[in-house]
């Protein structure tokens, strides 16, 4: 899912006439990757708050600050 759409292949895929539905496919992947990334995302926060509860509960104070770290990144990585 770590693929990368250029702008410039998606021009190439319009500018072919004969073949528009090239276009639509390529536009339909990378809605599909963002729609899955985004799903993987949101599951992956989920899975982290878990964590730290349970973290929190045995008093693992360097799971803790792992896990809150990483969920800090992913965070700010959504935002950006």
């Amino acid at each position: 899912m770590d693929k990368y759409y250029s702008y410039t292949d998606f021009l190439k895929a319009v500018g072919q006439q004969p073949n528009s539905n090239q276009a639509e496919k390529l536009l339909n992947e990378i809605y599909l990757d963002l729609f899955l990334k985004r799903l993987q995302r949101i599951h992956r926060i989920e899975q982290l708050k878990a964590l730290i509860d349970t973290s929190l509960d045995q008093k693992n104070e360097q799971k803790f600050m792992n896990y809150t770290m990483e969920l800090k990144k992913l965070l700010q990585s959504t935002i950006a």
